[in-house]
């Protein structure tokens, strides 16, 4: 039923374009603020920020210190953290109900780049 609703989510399409949230309706609110930060903080930041003291040869130019930068990647985050069979973390480690609720987040509450 997990891998169903994140099929659902993912298939929301664009997280900008609002016409693709029909389908979110009646999921849950997930933003920054209850959920993406402390998501971000324990999951990506590790090699994610830029402050990060061992990137283990993540891109340079791909930091998530706040909302706005995950914004600017939240195509990539879904892709990468919220698919099937994601990539990222890569060493996993992170439980599916959160891989669920970042696609809910992603997709149906998408963060502000400001």
């Amino acid at each position: 039923m997990k891998r169903w609703f994140l099929a659902l989510l993912l298939g929301c399409g664009n997280p900008a374009d609002t016409d693709a949230l029909v389908e979110c309706d009646d999921a849950p609110v997930v933003t920054w603020d209850n959920f993406g930060a402390g998501f971000v903080l324990e999951n990506c930041q590790p090699c994610h920020a830029s402050s990060a003291a061992d990137r283990h040869d993540a891109p340079e130019d791909v930091i998530f210190d706040s909302e706005a930068d995950v914004a600017l990647w939240a195509q990539e985050i879904l892709e990468r953290a919220a698919s099937e069979d994601p990539t990222m973390p890569p060493q996993g480690g992170v439980e599916e109900d959160d891989r669920i609720r970042l696609a809910t987040w992603l997709t149906c509450y998408p963060p502000v780049a400001q």
